[in-house]
């Protein structure tokens, strides 16, 4: 027996997207995502970006070639100065992922024991029936 399609807004629904997969992948590192987050003020020359990290220059450029081939960013060379600059539409696939797991209301667990608690002391002060098969 074949089993149900899932809903189309469940993460599981979408189809296999490479992009989506080099999105995330380059977003595991925190190096890239601070190189991220300092975008998001400016555009900035590589070698700034490279200025408060203690990595070697060529460990900046390979960073910077992940989120490149993510579209995280685009990189464009003025004269000798290669300049990185944020796309704010690169992130919009997986933000629309991620919003499907949004549509489960967390569960406030103290009221759920209270509730449990309730239930069990009504069962056991006879106020409700409960059958059981012999």
């Amino acid at each position: 027996m074949s089993q149900p399609a899932p809903p189309a807004t469940s993460p599981s629904a979408l189809p296999n997207d490479p992009a989506l997969d080099l999105t995330f992948a380059a977003l595991a590192d925190p190096t890239r995502r601070a190189i991220l987050a300092m975008l998001l003020e400016d555009d900035m020359a590589v070698t700034d970006v490279a200025e408060p990290f203690s990595i070697s220059l060529a460990a900046i450029s390979k960073h910077l070639a992940v989120l490149a081939e993510a579209r995280l960013i685009t990189r464009e060379r003025r004269g000798r100065v290669v300049w990185c600059k944020l796309d704010p539409g690169a992130l919009r696939a997986a933000s629309v992922w991620m919003q499907a797991f949004g549509q489960y209301e967390p569960v406030d667990l103290d009221q759920f024991e209270r509730f449990l608690e309730q239930e069990f002391a009504s069962e056991t002060d006879g106020s409700r029936l409960v059958h059981t098969d012999k």
